[in-house]
């Protein structure tokens, strides 16, 4: 199973590819779409989408899950990236993908084991999960693997849990 996570935003968005083979999980591509700052926010929404149908064809992922936004500051920025994530949550609809979503605190525990960890912490958890030399840069990138990490934990949990109410 391929999994793509998704750290959704306007100015960066970080991506993260990952395969699932049983309970092992390669790193495929990972990386960032960025727009420039002072364009017009439909221009840089045009290129967070088409970057993102241009990953989805050329990488095929299975599932995409999007780490759900938090705000308790910024209206003007919560407003630009939720208009980022319609636009990748459009795409991905689009190519009829099946959407997981994970707030900050679920991908910790997921990763951690502790909802409350800091951001080195599950940076680093997801290199050794990865078995990469160094962390991704920038942060969003690390935080889209997280979330593609994340999914696959919760893919493998909730296969268990259906097999065991099957039987």
């Amino acid at each position: 199973m391929r999994i793509l996570g998704i750290d959704p935003g306007i100015a960066i968005v970080g991506f993260g590819f990952i395969d699932k083979n049983g309970s092992r999980l390669t790193p495929v591509q990972y990386g960032s779409i960025q727009t420039e700052a002072h364009t017009p926010d439909e221009e840089r929404l045009l290129h967070v989408y088409e970057g993102m149908l241009q990953l989805i064809d050329r990488y095929k992922p299975d599932a995409v899950a999007f780490e759900k936004l938090f705000f308790n500051r910024n209206v003007t920025t919560a407003m630009s990236v939720s208009q980022a994530r319609g636009v990748l949550i459009l795409a991905s609809v689009q190519r009829g993908l099946p959407i997981a979503e994970y707030t900050p605190m679920q991908v910790k525990q997921a990763i951690v084991g502790y909802g409350k960890a800091e951001k080195k912490q599950v940076q680093e958890m997801v290199r050794m999960f990865l078995k990469l030399s160094a962390v991704p840069k920038p942060d969003d990138v690390a935080d889209a693997l997280a979330v593609a990490v994340c999914h696959a934990h919760s893919y493998t949990l909730n296969s268990k849990i259906n097999e065991v109410l099957r039987k």
